[in-house]
């Protein structure tokens, strides 16, 4: 198993990089993060208008338009993450930027549904390869003191893609067509290519004597896909069904092997020794929990602006920039307290925010009636911003505890656990507008008390001592 600990030979590591490189590092690092995550969202706006120019196609092939980026982005992270580490980060960094560029055009120019599910795929694809190598990249630029600012301001750029994700994407709709959606990805990630391969080489602290075990790589990458795929289309293609059981036990077999596989081989596909560390192992853990509860009401935002308060896709854009606009604040807030009592004490705190806001959300204080001044603003604000510090926190507590050498790796990880967990949400979501499909407030209501109670687990989990989180494993 590949051993976690500094070793003497490894190179100078972040506590004397160039503050200057550093810098640059980061804002290259952030636009990634910012095309990355943008995608993510940006194309639920354009996804009506694609459905009417493929009218032959079923919906719930189409849907794959939207799923497929998101399945193949969280399947390949954890494996991403590692290989960026064994064949170097600002390499594969600036070939998943390429790879993203070229996918994307691929999905503007597509003459079919079929072609446009196939590219998004391999856009998600390219995207899990630049995320935990683009913040390795940063990580291992950065002073150690200065991690959690890194980690603040890096968050924020995927906050600002959340911001203006639905403005841009209904205004390049309105205004040149829904291929346009796609294609503005290329000409940003070409602008990146360039100063991506020129950022300093402190992205290989220690090159790995070999590959990661290729058998491992393709069991995680087949087995996470194929167990979010089926958590989250489980609703549509009924829980029940051959092909939902096939894809969760078939996946969850295939995880398994992979990461007992992982503990064996020299070069495993997995990291799996990093979750010694339980300061790693909690901050995976709230990961997963909040990326459920996170990705359950972000999803219900839009939908409860929709169908009880009647909203334009405009007018939802503008009241949910609100929430985003107040994570990208308290991400970079959270970001400048440097202390571990401090850090955990404000990751508490954000979740004690977000619950706060959640329980709020459940009352007849938004019902049928429109209240966005009353109700809304204040409650995306108070939401908003604990999830700003929550991602932050859980952030920096994962990069604290992981050797400079597995930056990458260890990130592919908690972004794997907390889209994994945001995987769960949206079924959630989905299970409990089935049980209550007649009452939409009360349906509401429900989840949002469901996610309030996922976040004050994320705040027990968070209350734990940090001497608790890094006791020796060994």
């Amino acid at each position: 198993m590949t051993d976690v600990s500094a070793r003497p030979e490894d190179p100078p590591t972040s506590t004397t990089a160039d503050t200057g490189a550093a810098g640059r590092t980061l804002a290259v690092a952030s636009g990634a993060a910012f095309i990355a995550f943008l995608d993510l969202s940006v194309v639920n706006i354009a996804f009506p208008t694609i459905a009417t120019t493929y009218p032959g196609t079923p919906t719930n092939t189409l849907t794959w338009i939207v799923s497929g980026y998101a399945v193949a982005f969280a399947a390949l992270l954890t494996p991403a993450g590692r290989l960026a580490d064994a064949l170097g980060r600002r390499r594969l960094f600036a070939l998943a930027l390429a790879g993203f560029a070229l996918t994307s055009l691929l999905c503007g120019l597509a003459p079919g549904a079929g072609w446009l599910i196939a590219g998004r795929v391999l856009q998600g694809m390219t995207a899990a390869f630049m995320v935990p190598a683009a913040l390795g990249l940063v990580l291992a630029a950065t002073p150690r003191e200065k991690i959690g600012s890194a980690i603040g301001a890096w968050s924020a750029a995927g906050g600002f893609a959340a911001v203006v994700g639905p403005a841009v994407g209904g205004a390049l709709v309105e205004s040149l067509g829904w291929r346009a959606v796609f294609l503005v990805n290329v000409p940003i990630a070409i602008a990146l290519i360039v100063p991506g391969l020129r950022l300093p080489v402190v992205d290989d602290t220690r090159r790995d004597s070999a590959l990661p075990d290729p058998v491992g790589i393709l069991a995680v990458a087949l087995g996470l896909g194929a167990v979010i795929a089926a958590v989250t289309e489980g609703q549509s293609w009924g829980w029940t069904a051959p092909g939902t059981l096939l894809a969760l036990i078939g996946g969850t077999a295939l995880v398994v092997f992979a990461l007992v596989r992982s503990t064996r081989h020299p070069e495993p596909a997995v990291a799996v020794s990093l979750w010694r560390n339980r300061q790693f192992a909690f901050a995976n853990a709230g990961s997963f929990l909040f990326g459920a509860t996170m990705f359950a009401w972000l999803l219900a935002g839009p939908m409860f602006l929709d169908t009880l308060w009647g909203y334009s896709v405009l007018e939802s854009a503008a009241a949910l920039t609100v929430g985003a606009v107040a994570a990208m604040v308290t991400s970079v807030l959270a970001g400048r307290i440097t202390t571990p009592q401090g850090q955990r004490w404000a990751g508490v705190v954000g979740a004690l925010m977000y619950t706060a806001a959640l329980v709020w959300m459940s009352t007849d204080a938004f019902g049928p009636d429109p209240a966005l001044w009353s109700a809304w603003v204040p409650a995306g604000l108070l939401g908003g911003g604990g999830i700003g510090i929550v991602i932050t926190v859980l952030g920096t507590a994962a990069a604290s505890s992981v050797p400079p050498q597995q930056f990458a790796a260890g990130i592919g990880m908690t972004v794997t656990a907390r889209q994994g967990g945001g995987a769960l949400g949206v079924a959630m979501l989905a299970a409990v507008f089935t049980a209550v499909p007649d009452d939409a407030v009360r349906a509401f209501h429900t989840l949002f008390t469901v996610c309030a109670v996922i976040g004050v687990a994320v705040a027990l989990l968070l209350a734990v001592p940090s001497h608790a989180r890094t006791a020796d494993q060994s």
